[in-house]
């Protein structure tokens, strides 16, 4: 079993996966516990602050069964630094061969994105039959993940870039779709007022997709 197939079980526990950018490593512990609270329990922080790393490893540390990964990572450094922060999984919103190779020698599960069929078909050749399908609404958004559903049937997606609360059913309905992810659960305004119990109300609103 590849390290991307130890993902499906874990992405597919959830509808959404909240994608965070946290800009105060002192939010993320109540942030996950909010979002845990609400059932989302897998949650990705993405590399795109100076806080990344530090939220990461107090996630991993303080905050009981949250399963924490790191996202736009795009560097054989990001993802070992990823690694020792207690991160589970690793996200790319693309791939290169340097990554790939990367990935291989991580002890971490890797989430690597594609946008086409070719880079999909790719990346199954590696063995990653489970991946992120980014920026999922300009790539094609519905429509094109269903047409890649019959001639690619053993690949699963987690699609991420413009979903949202509205969109997110008609996503999870599809065959080939394992989970989305997306950043509504956690709107910057309720972070910044620390509203964390708005956001356990939007992560129970979201996880009751899961049901509908």
């Amino acid at each position: 079993m590849s390290r991307s197939e130890t993902l499906e079980p874990i992405l597919a526990s959830v509808p959404v996966v909240p994608v965070l950018t946290i800009e105060d490593a002192a939010d993320a512990v109540p942030l996950a516990r909010a979002l845990v609270a609400g059932g989302l329990h897998v949650i990705e922080v993405t590399l795109r602050s100076g806080a990344a790393l530090s939220a990461i490893e107090r996630i991993a540390g303080e905050v009981e069964g949250a399963i924490v990964g790191a996202g736009t990572v795009l560097s054989k450094g990001q993802l070992m630094g990823a690694e020792r922060a207690g991160a589970k999984f690793a996200v790319s919103p693309g791939v290169s061969p340097h990554l790939l190779y990367a990935a291989e020698d991580s002890g971490i599960a890797f989430l690597p994105g594609a946008s086409t069929a070719s880079e999909a078909m790719t990346l199954m050749d590696h063995g990653y039959p489970v991946q992120k399908f980014f920026p999922a609404g300009p790539a094609g958004g519905i429509p094109y993940l269903n047409a890649l559903a019959a001639p690619l049937p053993a690949i699963r997606f987690c699609p991420t870039g413009g979903i949202d609360a509205a969109n997110a059913a008609a996503y999870l309905a599809l065959p080939n779709v394992l989970c989305v992810g997306g950043s509504w659960v956690a709107p910057k305004d309720a972070v910044a007022a620390r509203a964390f119990d708005r956001i356990e109300a939007l992560a129970r609103a979201a996880f009751a997709r899961r049901l509908a």
